[in-house]
């Protein structure tokens, strides 16, 4: 298994020196600059190149959706992949105004969509089980999802990707989510459960006591690492793109994290490689109420707050323009010699 490098600290150096020389007050870009900045550390490059992104949505249904977590059914699931299929989902608009390459992945649907072009049939299993009552999975159909989401990073970035975008869709998956993340970040269930698809206040506090005995259950059995965390209370599609986070780390590839449920994805993919935290960017704030506190123990500072909470990748999606802005400006902007300005006294 290859080992995730390290970022070019050279390149950085060099980045940071060529911000200096460009026409403009030191900072002036704000983040823009820091963000080029990053960029050239993992292109290994002080001028790094335009980003091509890819995305790769993961579907996969949950058991404890049944408990009535979501404002919308499980079958919402299988109707929500049928309509990326046919291109009518917002991460299907979003993918086309960006140029990017997207694949859509059944990685534990509960209906069979066997029949559905458009989509990668890869099922682990037909759906989690009930988090709250047993392991929603056993720790070899989680393997199994971390290697599909492994094997989604490495078609992406064959097929020319320089920047890994991973989308989800399974109804009731902020609760798996809420539960990672209560779990690798150290934070208490009323801290971290939101309103997600819209749920009222009494769904939330049932919510929030689903999550605490999630937890309870899964702490006496004693989890030790983070495959472990995600089969006792994850979801199929959050480990896969743990795997596709790792993997993409591995090759040497940034990933752009979307919402909440990305996020949880994000500590897992640290619990099992640390060092892939480092090829991780934190696209948006999500409206939902943990992702802040998810993205503060990942080290990562989002870059726009637009009060999303759709999932799908789409946050992350919406930012690759205002990368690709900070890029063009680091590579293309003249320097106080090349124009002719005089340079701060």
């Amino acid at each position: 298994m290859r080992e995730i490098p390290f970022p070019d600290t050279a390149a950085l150096s060099a980045a940071r020196t060529r911000q200096a020389l460009l026409t403009k007050p030191a900072g002036a870009l704000g983040r823009l600059e820091d963000l080029a900045c990053w960029f050239a550390a993992r292109q290994g490059r002080a001028i790094p190149a335009a980003i091509v992104p890819a995305i790769t949505v993961f579907a996969a249904d949950h058991g404890v959706a049944a408990r009535g977590v979501s404002a919308y059914p499980s079958e919402v699931t299988a109707q929500m992949v049928a309509n990326f299929a046919r291109g009518g989902a917002a991460i299907n608009v979003l993918a086309r105004a960006i140029d990017a390459r997207l694949t859509v992945v059944d990685v534990g649907v509960a209906a069979p969509l066997g029949s559905l072009p458009g989509v990668v049939h890869a099922k682990v299993r037909a759906g989690t089980a009930d988090l709250s009552v047993s392991p929603a999975m056993t720790r070899a159909e989680a393997e199994r999802a971390l290697a599909i989401g492994a094997e989604h990073a490495a078609l992406d970035i064959a097929a020319g990707a320089t920047l890994a975008i991973a989308g989800d869709m399974g109804i009731g998956n902020t609760t798996p989510s809420a539960c990672l993340i209560c779990a690798l970040a150290g934070e208490l269930p009323v801290r971290v459960v939101g309103a997600g698809t819209g749920i009222d206040d009494a769904t939330r506090a049932r919510k929030i006591d689903i999550v605490a005995r999630a937890l309870e259950r899964a702490r006496s059995s004693g989890p030790r690492d983070g495959v472990e965390w995600l089969a006792e209370v994850g979801g199929l599609e959050i480990a896969a793109i743990a795997g596709y986070y790792v993997e993409a780390a591995r090759r040497g590839v940034p990933a752009l994290v979307d919402g909440f449920i990305a996020a949880a994805a994000a500590l897992a993919a640290r619990a099992i490689a640390p060092r892939a935290a480092e090829w991780l960017l934190a696209s948006h704030a999500s409206a939902e109420l943990g992702h802040r506190l998810a993205l503060r123990a990942l080290g990562l500072e989002p870059l726009v707050d637009l009060s999303l909470r759709l999932g799908e990748g789409t946050g992350a999606a919406l930012v690759v323009p205002l990368v690709n802005a900070a890029l063009k400006l680091h590579a293309e902007m003249a320097t106080f010699a090349e124009a002719g300005v005089a340079g701060r006294a």
